[in-house]
């Protein structure tokens, strides 16, 4: 079960801009957020390669790439699409209300 079931406000929805990410730490999380033809997604901030923070990387469409050895992630399921990426970034559920994104993050 997680430690954080109930869901967190982040930020304000205009805070995060179209086709970027920006991090933020919620809940003691470094969290990365992105908004991708409208729709807010929210990942884990560090790259599971390396110690690199992945908003000071490089958003293409749905896919973030690590700083560090670019390796790359979906942002929609975490899952590596490409080398020397191989384990999965956390995806956390989001939810937009009253011009707020709000979070349930995932242990």
């Amino acid at each position: 079960m997680s430690k954080h079931p109930e869901w967190l406000d982040a930020t304000a929805e205009a805070d995060v801009p179209d086709d970027d990410v920006i991090g933020l730490d919620i809940g003691g999380l470094d969290i990365a957020l992105y908004r991708v033809d409208g729709t807010v997604y929210a990942t884990d901030n560090v790259c599971t390669h390396g110690q690199a923070r992945l908003c000071d990387g490089f958003l293409e469409g749905h896919e973030i790439e690590c700083p560090l050895h670019q390796g790359r992630f979906d942002i929609r399921d975490g899952s590596p699409t490409c080398a020397p990426v191989t384990e999965a970034i956390r995806c956390h559920p989001v939810r937009i209300e009253g011009g707020r994104v709000l979070l349930q993050l995932r242990d």
